[in-house]
């Protein structure tokens, strides 16, 4: 078994602990017949200390097993499921500080209780299993927590960002370019800025960018299809592994596998800088104040304010998770991004961030999405204006969207385009506002006629709109749940 040498203490704790527990020894009764203290042997079962040979050889012979016996890493049947937490990158790679969580406290949790703690354990492995949820799906789970826990606020980022402007004396009314940024880069950095070649490397012909790093410099290999604004960002992404000092990172984010939290962490924050330095905050709150003291709904003027910080509209709606918290009080809110094929009645969510623990839709494996929600209907507006040859731009639509199940109402603002550089794939994004009663108040055009109102609910499978006209699935798991409903009351009656 492949295991951190950080945790084999923990592992021969918990060996011990429980060799001598189905003995029925206490601790007072091994200290007795080992000739070990109380208080060492409570360290050694909480993984805080390892034992010398001479001293595993009296707690062998006390808990009548051999030595190897002892000193194997081999657990218990019920304690496979800590070995195989153990044993995985997560305890040792995930940076749990980040979490509040202090890695000693949670060895000591796990020598604590270990067979409740490993059912627990055991409990989440199968539900990842069934999930199919891989160890870099877990990070990405992880890295999407942290941005939650922190409003997706990070100041010490920003001052960073803003430092970086003031010291290449950008302007305050002015804005980074791609030119701008692109010599930054040739110049203080000393990167060599390529096409990538699809002739000699047609793998490559999806991927927006590769970073290589070699003894004769650093190459960035760019997609030839890529806009303006998306090599822009990619520029400000380098910039930003550059500036904040990030040495472990991702050299193409087309790769879905990372080799470690800290890589895709690193990604982030990067990424972070380059909305920062791109979006400044200081131009950007007082735009978007604006338009929401606005009495009517302007679709146009968000789409021109993206045009205006020369930026895409999934960086634009990122760039607001950012800035609705900190500086509009809006702490209620959700991010998601879809991509959907011209003419395929099928959508898949590829992003998801939630801002809020107590308000906001969850999404479903396996299920088919709401087609009321304004995510999916604005891609086949698009996807109806590239099948009828007319030019593809950047579409806005917007919803007050209001769940059947919950009558919670949000806000929901979604913006549709070609997703360059793969044919007839289209991408949505979204940013969807709590609509409690302070919110409202902040929202000026809320009660414009022209801003479309519909009921929604989380997937087809769930929903009890039975004349739905976009229904394309049965309600299966709400009729298995009245089902269910109606044998306990059922029961219930013949119990009473």
């Amino acid at each position: 078994m492949a295991i951190n040498q950080d945790n084999v203490r923990l592992v021969f704790g918990l060996k011990l602990k429980q060799l001598r527990l189905d003995k029925g020894m206490s601790l007072s009764e091994l200290s007795q017949k080992s000739g070990l203290s109380i208080s060492y042997i409570n360290e050694i079962e909480k993984g805080k200390k390892y034992p010398k040979s001479d001293k595993i050889l009296a707690l062998a012979s006390a808990i009548e097993v051999d030595y190897d016996t002892l000193v194997s890493l081999k657990l218990s049947k019920r304690l496979e499921p800590i070995s195989d937490l153990l044993s995985s990158n997560v305890l040792t790679e995930l940076p749990l500080e980040l979490f509040g969580i202090d890695p000693a406290n949670l060895l000591e949790i796990l020598s604590d209780a270990p067979t409740k703690i490993s059912a627990f354990v055991g409990t989440l492995i199968e539900i990842a299993r069934n999930y199919n949820m891989s160890i870099e799906k877990f990070y990405f789970s992880a890295l999407r927590t942290y941005q939650e826990m922190h409003d997706n606020y990070f100041e010490d980022i920003e001052l960073e960002a803003e430092r970086f402007l003031e010291e290449h004396h950008v302007e305050a009314s002015r804005l980074l370019d791609e030119q701008q940024l692109e010599s930054i880069l040739k110049t203080q950095y000393h990167y060599t800025i390529e096409p990538i070649n699809e002739r000699t490397n047609p793998e490559f012909a999806t991927v927006r960018s590769l970073t290589i790093t070699n003894a004769s410099g650093t190459r960035l290999l760019i997609n030839a299809h890529l806009s303006s604004v998306q090599r822009a960002f990619i520029y400000g992404r380098e910039i930003g592994y550059l500036y904040l000092n990030l040495k472990n990172r991702l050299h193409t984010t087309a790769l879905v596998e990372a080799e470690s939290f800290e890589q895709l962490l690193n990604n982030f924050k990067a990424s972070y800088f380059a909305s920062a330095v791109i979006i400044k905050r200081s131009l950007l709150v007082p735009a978007i104040a604006n338009i929401f003291a606005q009495k009517t709904w302007q679709p146009e003027s968000l789409i021109q304010l993206i045009h205006d910080f020369n930026t895409t509209p999934e960086s634009f709606c990122y760039r607001l998770s950012n800035v609705l918290p900190r500086y509009f009080g809006i702490n209620q809110i959700f991010f998601a991004r879809f991509n959907n094929f011209v003419g395929q009645n099928i959508f898949h969510m590829t992003k998801e961030m939630h801002i809020s623990r107590k308000h906001y839709p969850h999404t479903v494996r396996d299920e088919h999405y709401c087609r009321r929600w304004v995510a999916l209907t604005v891609l086949n507006d698009l996807g109806d204006m590239i099948l009828a040859k007319q030019p593809p731009r950047i579409l806005c639509k917007a919803q007050k969207s209001t769940y059947i199940d919950t009558q919670d109402q949000y806000l929901v603002v979604s913006f549709a385009q070609p997703m360059s550089p793969t044919p007839n794939l289209n991408v949505s994004v979204s940013m969807g506002i709590y609509l409690d009663e302070q919110t409202r108040e902040k929202l000026a055009f809320l009660d414009d006629p022209a801003l479309n109102s519909r009921e929604v609910n989380q997937t087809c499978e769930r929903c009890s709109l039975f004349d739905c006209r976009e229904r394309i699935a049965a309600p299966v798991i709400l009729q298995k749940r009245h089902k269910n409903e109606e044998l306990r009351k059922a029961l219930k009656k013949m119990i009473n």
